[in-house]
């Protein structure tokens, strides 16, 4: 969990240093790019610098999460996701923390997408993990 934290924090570290504000320099021609944008909401930019909002979500969602880590710990598949998930606020956290906004990179040219980071796919790979395992042990009951 925590080097997934550094690997986002070291990730929205180089970009800063190398990418100017609002410049995007494209990895994959017509598929993406890196860009260096600066975000005090969530996905859309909504609720732009509703920084208290955040701040309070982010613990009372880390809370939870560690709870339900230490409930399921057992369960691999739930352990992995709620570890990614976990990793993903961290990382958003410490910016908003550190900085007062969260860096995003990451643009898929190819579609009308959030520009997101990599706490955000941690986040989002660790919903679907957890998706999966609540369909298979769903599907498991009847």
């Amino acid at each position: 969990m925590f080097v997934l934290v550094i690997v986002d924090q070291v990730i929205k570290s180089a970009i800063v240093g190398h990418i100017a504000l609002g410049a995007s320099i494209s990895i994959v021609p017509g598929l993406l790019s890196l860009t260096n944008l600066h975000n005090s909401g969530a996905a859309w930019s909504i609720l732009q610098g509703k920084m208290s909002f955040f701040y309070l979500i982010s613990v009372v969602a880390l809370g939870v999460m560690v709870y339900l880590l230490w409930r399921l710990r057992q369960r691999r598949l739930y352990e992995f996701g709620i570890v990614l998930m976990i990793a993903g606020t961290l990382g958003n956290f410490i910016d908003r923390i550190r900085i007062g906004y969260v860096v995003d990179m990451f643009q898929l040219d190819f579609i009308n997408f959030p520009i997101f980071n990599f706490a955000d796919l941690c986040l989002t790979v660790g919903v679907v993990l957890i998706l999966i395992g609540v369909l298979r042990d769903d599907s498991f009951d009847k």
